[in-house]
């Protein structure tokens, strides 16, 4: 299947973007510390009923780097507006870790948009600071060191690729699953002029921008309509949870399956059981 690349101009932001196929558009929003690149095993089969979108998200990638805009509604308009340029009114999204939280924004803020929506390896994002107790803090610590301002940058920069390899090797229970040149094309594109500091304040857009408008969405009884599918790795930090009981708590229509022997980074650690699950929810 052939996959192009292309770039995208939205409200004056250069979106990088993958694509391949044709049919019904889905779209796939990836994670830190990651790229697009994440779904390089699943795109292909992928393809072959839909048409996939895979963008490098605001800040990451070959997308720019601007100051602002990582709040997830900011985010999640980036993508909700790039859907717009290609001329899909409707379309599927699958987010992994920090593209499933803009996925999750995205179907709450444009529920006319998304259709069905997948999210891997992720609990809301409200949900997590709740459940933030000793188990938690120690799979999560990095979420409280990436708040602060600047040390991350300082500390995580003179040696991108030991900090990247770290959660590569830790968080996958596959561990050939992330090859040599997947590792290297991740520590390439955070090794980019202004790469680490986005990344970071990805996560810095949690308080107050994310959390208030989770707080204010949960407390007004907002939940996700659309079909919700939740997969995570039965070997990570969320199979110590009721992953999908939490998430029945934020969606009115939600499935959901741990996956077998994986981690965290389930698209490349268990690409086929991903596709067979994203294929029998994308077409009921």
């Amino acid at each position: 299947m052939n996959q192009l690349e292309n770039m995208a101009t939205v409200d004056g932001l250069r979106v990088h973007y993958l694509r391949a196929g044709d049919g019904p558009p889905l779209f796939l929003l990836h994670g830190w510390p990651q790229t697009s690149h994440c779904w390089h095993k699943v795109i292909g089969p992928l393809a072959e009923t839909h048409t996939v979108i895979a963008p490098d998200l605001r800040g990451y990638g070959r997308t720019d780097k601007p100051r602002t805009g990582y709040d997830k509604r900011t985010m999640a308009a980036d993508v909700a507006k790039l859907a717009e340029q290609l001329g899909f009114a409707k379309v599927a999204v699958a987010g992994h870790d920090r593209g499933g939280r803009v996925a999750h924004r995205w179907a709450l803020d444009r529920p006319d948009q998304v259709e069905r929506l997948a999210v891997l390896d992720i609990a809301p994002t409200r949900a997590m600071w709740q459940r933030l107790d000793a188990g938690v803090a120690k799979a999560y610590w990095h979420w409280l060191f990436h708040l602060q301002p600047d040390l991350p940058e300082l500390l995580a920069g003179r040696d991108i690729a030991a900090y990247l390899g770290y959660f590569f090797e830790r968080w996958t229970f596959q561990r050939h699953a992330l090859d040599a040149d997947a590792q290297a094309e991740y520590v390439r594109a955070f090794s980019q002029p202004g790469a680490l500091r986005a990344g970071f304040d990805d996560y810095r857009a949690s308080f107050p921008d994310d959390a208030g408008l989770d707080d204010a969405d949960y407390e007004a009884g907002k939940r996700v309509t659309q079909p919700l599918l939740a997969l995570w790795g039965a070997n990570g930090l969320l199979g110590t949870l009721p992953t999908l009981e939490i998430w029945q708590d934020y969606a009115t229509d939600v499935t959901g399956h741990a996956i077998a022997e994986c981690g965290h980074f389930l698209p490349e650690e268990q690409p086929g059981e991903v596709v067979a699950h994203l294929r029998k929810f994308l077409n009921p």
